[in-house]
């Protein structure tokens, strides 16, 4: 499924491989091609803070934005390489408030999965929190960025939610798994 962007550590690493050993065995056209996913994947999570910023009137400065999923993937707790660390630092550079749900991630691994992605930790600390529960994180936010495909997040109350949120209020579905007929 198209999304935000892969993360994890292995199939990062596995595809360098491939680069590795294609430039080894003198293959540098196949070496460019798996070199340009890596490449897509890091222009894909950039792309995505960056149309956020865009659709927001060009600029998210002091506005919240909640953060469902931090994890790389559902059913876990690991933050490795995860497109949300990386999306969350390009927004902390504009100065967002970023509330964060996640079901499984601890906070340290989130600040490990921060200072990887080079957030400057002084900053995270003023602008993200972590929220106990969704409808905590979405409350008087102006917008919801998926960045998880947990399967609550395809079920939540989107009134209840909308109702709570700043107007104009906007969704991001980095993961292609809300119901979008539904939100329209």
């Amino acid at each position: 499924k198209a999304s935000v962007g892969f993360g994890g550590s292995c199939f990062q690493k596995d595809i360098l491989n491939l680069v590795y050993l294609c430039e080894t065995f003198g293959l540098h056209e196949c070496a460019d091609y798996w070199q340009k996913v890596v490449d897509m994947n890091d222009y894909q999570k950039d792309r995505f803070a960056k149309q956020m910023v865009k659709n927001m009137f060009n600029t998210v400065t002091g506005k919240k934005i909640a953060v469902l999923g931090f994890a790389f993937k559902k059913d876990t707790g690991d933050t490795r390489e995860t497109a949300s660390a990386f999306i969350s630092k390009s927004l902390i550079a504009e100065q967002a408030k970023i509330s964060i749900y996640d079901p499984k991630v601890k906070e340290e691994a989130m600040n490990e999965a921060l200072k990887y992605a080079g957030c400057d930790m002084n900053e995270a600390a003023k602008c993200i929190t972590r929220a106990a529960d969704v409808y905590e994180a979405c409350n008087k936010s102006h917008a919801i960025a998926v960045l998880t495909e947990w399967d609550m997040f395809k079920t939540l109350d989107f009134q209840k939610i909308y109702d709570n949120m700043e107007k104009p209020a906007f969704v991001f579905d980095g993961r292609n798994i809300l119901p979008h007929a539904e939100l329209e």
